[in-house]
Order: C-alpha cells, then structure tokens, then sequence
C-alpha cells in the first residue's frame, strides 16, 4: 500500500510527552494566577497602607517568571519526551528488523526480545513463533515439491523410453506395450490425485459436517477386504461410536489409507489388523494395528514423510506412490487432531489418529 510521508511514531510521542508536560505547566500556571489576583498585593509606605493594583504586580512580576518556566518545560518536554520514547520503541525497531529480514527471504532469524512480559515481548514472541512455524513449513514445502517433481518424473520418463522403444522397432509387441503404458500411466494418475488430496486438505477447502468415524472405519474396512483376502490378513473391527466433525470423504481417506498399509505392509500370509474406535470425554480415537515386520522407533518417525515408504517393508505389488501416510497426517492436521506412529513389540505398527468429539446436542443430553 502506498502512503504519503508523515510523522515517526517516536516524533509523534515526544511531542504528545512535552504537550501534555505543556498543558500540566499552563493549568497549573493559572492557578497560582488566579490565586495571586483573588488574594490582592499590598504594599505600605510612610503615610500608611497603600493598595497596589494586583494586575500590575501579576503582569511586572509574575508573567516573566512564568514564561521562563514554560520554556523550560517545553525544552525539557521535548528532550525527555524523545529519550522517552526512543526507549519505549527500541523493541519495535527489532521486531521491524526481523520483519524486513523476513521478506528478504531470511526465516531464521529470531527477535528473542528480552527483559520480562508486556506487550511487546508479547508480540516479539508471537512472531517468533509465526517465523519458526513458517520456517518449518516453507522447508516441508520445498521438500516435498522436490520429491514430487522426483516423483513425477519417473513414470513420465519410463513412458518416453517405452515409446521411443516403439518407435524405434515398430514390429515391438504393441500388447506388452500398451499393458506397461498402462500401468506406468494409472501410477502417474494416482500420484496426481494423491497430490491434489493432500493440497485439498492442507488448505482445509472442505465443509464439516457430523461424521461418525467409526462408521466411517467400518466402511473403509469393507472397502479393503477383497485386498486382505488376497493377502491372507485377517481384519478384526471393534469399538464405540465415535461422534466428530469434518470432511466425510477426507475422513474415508484417511480411514482407508490406514487400513490399506495395515493390510500390504503386514506378513507375508496370515496376518492381522485390528480396527478400533473409542470415546474419551473431549476427543475420538481410530486405531489401526497390524502385525508385519519389526519396525524401529526412527523408521516409524518418518513414516508420515511424503514419499517414505519404508521400502524394508513393502510389497513389490503394492508400493503405492508413497504419500499414504503424508495424506493421514495432513487430514488428521486439517481436523485438529493429532498422528500417533507406534511400533508394536511383536512386530508391526499401532497407529492412533484423535480427533475433537462433536459436542453433544441440549435435545439429546435432555
């Protein structure tokens, strides 16, 4: 925004300091004035009592004074007004600093303004805390376009290579051809869609509406039997009816997702995943269990990485495009609700997903 020229705020304090010293300086003035011309002057000579006009005396004897002493304090009001004011403001121009550091481009800088709380170090600390956050984030961003863009090239560079094969011997079976086109074509239109879904709910572009999340469980657990089957994994559902708000079809993502790394990355033949939801008094649990390979604690940290798949423990059929579990946590983040990787002792992973409890309706509790 453009603005005309005008005034610093130090400038503006200073003079609203040496005014307002100003004013106490003339208020006061006048009253001593006001007193000296009620109460009268006298003066006595030889031939006795005179009275001299208090005007006058107010005039040749006090005005100079009092004029002396205005100067003064408008002399005085000004500089300890600008001293003043250049201590109060010192916070703000490192918090300016920051800021213009900041828009250079530089997110590492911290103002740590120091001494104890008031507004200022109040609001230094809330922009600390906005420069760290933002930080962290534009690092997860620059991250993650660079493994997207990894991402993407590797089936558009596996296309290319098939039909410059084709072209170059056009006796080339054409069926393998367009089976393999196929399959590198359905993997890219899977990683785009994967990629749209998490952009969707990073920026919470969704209507909440009042979901059960153990229906919504319940129906994802459905959806995946056929894929379990195959699989030889046993699926067991339990739990409570567990009210929130949000996205229905996000919230089946990510009900879905959860169950369908439980199934592929689990043990080669029969294999479990426990299915539950519970209640506690200000939250919904959905946990997801599976029995498969030990996984470390360090594993199980980056698991929730866009394009981690812990390749010690996928299947080759079923690698999927590595955003199962990013897709999870962004959901859950987009809820307001929190992502819990936890590995099991026998081998596998618990993961645990909590969500704010819708509040409970006056009609229902009555």
């Amino acid at each position: 925004m453009d603005r005309k020229p005008g005034l610093s705020v130090r400038l503006k304090l200073t003079l609203s300091y040496a005014g307002f010293l100003m004013l106490a300086g003339v208020l006061l003035l006048v009253a001593v004035g006001v007193f000296l011309l009620r109460s009268g002057w006298w003066q006595t000579n030889e031939s006795g009592a005179v009275q001299v006009n208090p005007a006058t005396l107010f005039l040749r004897a006090f005005a100079p004074t009092a004029a002396a002493v205005m100067v003064f304090l408008l002399l005085f009001g000004l500089l300890g007004g600008w001293i003043l004011a250049g201590r109060m403001l010192a916070p703000l121009d490192r918090i300016t600093h920051a800021t213009r550091t900041a828009t250079a481009g530089s997110l590492s800088h911290r103002i740590r303004l120091p001494g104890r709380k008031d507004e200022f170090r109040e609001l230094a600390d809330a922009f600390d805390t906005m420069l760290a956050r933002l930080e962290a984030h534009v690092a997860e961003q620059r991250r993650f376009a660079a493994n997207a863009s990894h991402e993407l090239r590797t089936p558009l560079a596996i296309s290319k290579t098939l039909i410059d094969v084709a072209r170059a011997d056009p006796h080339h079976d054409t069926g393998e051809l367009i089976d393999r086109l196929h399959t590198v074509n359905t993997r890219a239109i899977d990683l785009t869609e994967a990629l749209l879904l998490l952009s969707r709910a990073d920026q919470r572009s969704f209507t909440r509406e009042h979901v059960d999340l153990s229906l919504v469980a319940e129906e994802a657990t459905e959806t995946l039997l056929p894929l379990a089957e195959k699989h030889g994994v046993t699926i067991e559902t339990s739990g409570d009816i567990a009210p929130t708000v949000g996205s229905p079809a996000l919230l089946l993502q990510l009900s879905t997702n959860l169950v369908h790394n439980a199934i592929v990355h689990n043990l080669p033949e029969q294999g479990t995943v426990w299915v539950h939801t519970t209640v506690r008094p200000k939250t919904v649990r959905l946990t997801v269990e599976n029995t498969g390979e030990q996984v470390t604690p360090e594993v199980a940290s980056t698991l929730t990485e866009p394009f981690q798949r812990g390749t010690e423990r996928v299947h080759t059929d079923h690698a999927g495009v590595g955003l199962g579990l990013a897709i999870v946590k962004t959901i859950t983040r987009a809820h307001d609700g929190t992502l819990t990787l936890t590995p099991r002792s026998a081998g596998g992973l618990r993961v645990t997903v909590e969500l704010p409890a819708k509040a409970p309706r006056a009609d229902s509790a009555a």
